[in-house]
């Protein structure tokens, strides 16, 4: 079984960053795809950005240039880094794992920003 523990979401004003941390634990390949997906009130949940376990990454267009995904192989933890909040960027963020045509969700950590 695998999960995800994320920490990091918090209250911000408009222009603020905040850094999100997902830690995965259990068993899983280590050639994966990890991710954050948010979902804001009313809204599908949506792709903000992945990294593969090579360092490959992909972006919504909502956040190039104002996001940085990263990742720590050796403790299986991916960070996202995010500059220049907007208020359109409130959501619920979820860490996502990919592996093995399986994939497994965090609990989600709740992202505000003020206008």
């Amino acid at each position: 079984q695998v999960q995800l523990v994320e920490s990091g979401g918090g209250l911000v004003q408009a222009g603020g960053s905040l850094r999100l941390s997902c830690a995965a634990s259990g068993s899983f390949f280590s050639i994966n795809v990890m991710g954050w997906y948010r979902q804001a009130p009313g809204k599908q949940r949506e792709l903000v950005a992945t990294i593969t376990s090579f360092g490959t990454t992909n972006y919504a267009d909502s956040v190039t240039g104002r996001f940085t995904i990263s990742r720590d192989n050796a403790k299986n933890t991916v960070y996202l880094q995010m500059n220049s909040l907007e208020p359109e960027d409130t959501a619920v963020y979820y860490c996502n794992l990919y592996h093995g045509s399986r994939e497994y969700w965090g609990q989600g950590t709740q992202v505000t920003v003020s206008s």
